[in-house]
């Protein structure tokens, strides 16, 4: 318990800070008097959140499926919220910029480690079943996810690998946009043809994240990474950091996603379609992408096989 001294004290602080801003302390006193105490519940609004699990058919696996996601959700709301403070932060401080990738990487390891769920947590005939019910949804339309990457490297290296040379940061960001890697994930390779997935993604989406591209343009985190001083750019925990970030973002998350692709849509001689329609063998190898937030750190040749070795490790372990 504090004394009548330590309280006269803090009422004093108190009514300085509401004398500088304008404010009456009496009046936030009676407000202090009269709420109520604070519960854990009302807090993180716990009945709220436990009545989002919505599923659209009776199989019971399907609440694993919809809560998984809204996890995942959550996870990349908080890389992004690390990221936005790396790309906001001016004062360049190396220690500040090393923590805030280290949390990023922290909740990637843990949403790759958690993956199990989605692998081996649900029955595949009650998924092959109910993912009927969600057509034309996709995981491939989750623009936290978009974001994450416009935050992390210019849009020049979002391109698709198979047109990344012909382009450069001189190029408008529509233009860009219009050439990046994942959309070729949701369009037909015979025709050319948009999937709905991604039509409904890009009605929704489009210009928010073209505004945030422009936003984040020479500001991203490989740009500040860049603009450190050459003594920073070399240091060995930040070197690392970032690294393991290029891995888990654009390697190891990824495989997660074709070690569940595998498990439910794969089957003998056959490969059962995505609900969006997307192109996942092709969309989801991290070798095919080729996908790189920071390609400065890596010599021509890591570039080349950039998620070659991982690939052969889970898929063909015989190779490794």
């Amino acid at each position: 318990m504090k004394g009548k001294k330590d309280i006269e004290a803090q009422v004093a602080k108190l009514e300085e800070k509401y004398k500088d801003s304008g404010q009456d302390l009496s009046s936030y006193l009676d407000g202090l008097l009269y709420q109520r105490y604070l519960t854990y519940w009302d807090y993180i609004h716990l009945d709220t959140l436990l009545s989002l699990q919505v599923p659209r058919t009776h199989f019971p696996d399907e609440e694993i499926f919809i809560m998984y996601h809204q996890i995942t959700e959550l996870y990349f709301k908080l890389i992004l919220h690390e990221e936005k403070q790396i790309v906001d932060d001016k004062s360049q401080r190396l220690d500040f910029f090393i923590e805030k990738v280290t949390r990023i990487n922290s909740y990637y390891q843990a949403l790759i480690s958690s993956f199990s769920i989605m692998i081996k947590g649900m029955e595949r005939e009650q998924f092959l079943q109910y993912r009927m019910a969600l057509l034309p949804a996709s995981g491939f339309q989750s623009a936290q996810y978009r974001m994450i990457e416009i935050y992390a490297t210019p849009l020049e290296n979002l391109v698709h690998y198979t047109e990344r040379d012909q382009f450069s940061s001189e190029d408008a960001i529509e233009v860009l946009y219009e050439h990046i890697y994942w959309k070729k994930g949701a369009t037909d390779i015979s025709t050319g043809e948009k999937t709905l997935t991604l039509k409904q993604f890009e009605y929704r989406y489009t210009p928010r994240l073209v505004r945030i591209a422009k936003q984040v343009q020479n500001q991203t985190i490989y740009h500040k990474y860049l603009e450190l001083s050459d003594t920073a750019k070399q240091d060995e925990r930040l070197l690392k950091a970032l690294k393991e970030l290029d891995v888990n973002a654009n390697v190891n998350w990824p495989l997660m996603h074709m070690g569940s692709a595998y498990r439910y849509l794969g089957k003998e001689n056959a490969t059962v379609d995505a609900t969006g329609g997307t192109n996942w063998k092709q969309y989801l190898p991290p070798s095919f992408q080729k996908v790189v937030f920071f390609p400065k750190l890596y010599s021509n040749e890591e570039l080349k096989n950039w998620g070659k070795q991982w690939v052969d490790h889970i898929f063909n372990p015989e190779k490794s």
